[in-house]
């Protein structure tokens, strides 16, 4: 009976020094959540929704069609805008075609540059945080750079079929307002098309064709694919040794029993408390037992091989699912074996409960 008290006091206290080390050395936590980009798409025109060519949860590629608005009025205002700056131009005596083909380019350019601008963005700040690789900023700058160089090119284009109008023509009042008129119109008709901004699906979608569209109203919810994370809430005890760079291992709840590779991107270096308004004074946390509960801080984990670009089709993130986290703050043989074999036995243990 003593041997057995002494084995089972013996293998707590070991349990014990191994949970003090391994807190620092190797952190767990099973507080973590699947995080990903939303985007709301919100329409720049109004109108009645006259196709939706997405279901809810349907997997899209980017640019790839989610809805379109009733074209047709936004159409006719083209026709007439073509009309005007064909009649402004007979009156002196020029021809409007060229000025009409170089205005439909510039509207392209600059519809492929906005939307780069706005791709890159996302990609710079993921990249600033470490969610993708460097080499996907650098591409991106390629193409914003060549986006920008097919805007100068299209606005070169316009300028010169505007002087071959000729002097009158290039500096007529009316022409300049029919020109301006046109690629308004040609605008507005380009925005009755809702295109995906990146790889990813609707979620919550509760519309239908016949719905109606309200300028700067979102329409529906888009979760970029391309931008998933983890997010693992760790106690500053936890966090003290990790480092951007470190290796992570985690499991999903949707997944027992598999194991994904991770890398540490950044650690938040801030957590609320909740808001006090402006003139109160400070509110300090209340602790209602002997043992005062430990402030946890997000830390993120980029899931590797999941990057941009790549094929994500083989599992399913869900976003805000629960995931469990470990991270390897060193090259620690023996800690880290134990580390591993923990986060593969909770791996399958996260599935009973």
């Amino acid at each position: 009976m003593q041997t057995t008290t002494r084995l089972l006091t013996l293998l707590a206290l070991l349990l014990f020094v191994w949970y003090l080390v391994a807190d620092r050395v190797t952190p767990y936590t099973s507080n973590a959540r699947v995080k990903a980009i939303v985007v709301d798409i919100v329409p720049q025109v109004s109108g009645y929704v006259s196709a939706l060519a997405v279901s809810n949860g349907e997997p899209v590629e980017a640019g790839e069609l989610l809805a379109r608005i009733d074209p047709r009025p936004f159409a006719l205002e083209v026709e007439r805008a073509q009309s005007d700056l064909q009649s402004a131009t007979q009156d002196v005596g020029a021809g409007s075609a060229q000025v009409e083909i170089a205005q439909a380019s510039l509207l392209e350019a600059q519809i492929t540059l906005e939307n780069s601008r706005v791709q890159s963005r996302r990609i710079f700040e993921l990249e600033r945080k470490g969610i993708v690789p460097k080499a996907d900023g650098d591409n991106t700058r390629a193409q914003l750079a060549a986006a920008k160089s097919q805007l100068a090119g299209a606005e070169a284009d316009l300028e010169r079929a505007r002087q071959q109008l000729g002097d009158a023509g290039a500096d007529n009042p009316r022409i300049r307002s029919a020109v301006a008129a046109l690629g308004t119109a040609q605008l507005n008709l380009e925005w009755t098309e809702l295109h995906a901004p990146a790889r990813g699906t609707v979620v919550d979608l509760t519309i239908a064709e016949g719905t109606f569209a309200k300028a700067g109203q979102s329409l529906m919810a888009f979760i970029s694919f391309d931008e998933v994370w983890v997010e693992a809430y760790l106690t500053e005890n936890n966090i003290a040794r990790i480092a951007a760079g470190d290796a992570a291992e985690m499991t999903l709840d949707l997944y027992p029993g598999r194991i994904f590779k991770g890398v540490v991107s950044s650690i938040s270096l801030g957590a609320s408390l909740g808001v006090d308004k402006a003139g109160d004074l400070p509110k300090p946390p209340e602790v209602t037992g002997w043992m005062r509960d430990p402030q946890r801080f997000p830390v993120r984990i980029r899931m590797q091989g999941y990057e941009v670009g790549t094929d994500t089709t083989d599992i399913r993130r869900m976003l805000n699912g629960q995931a469990d986290v470990i991270v390897y703050t060193g090259d620690n043989g023996f800690i880290n074996a134990l580390g591993k074999a923990w986060i593969r036995l909770m791996s399958w243990l996260s599935y009973a409960y």
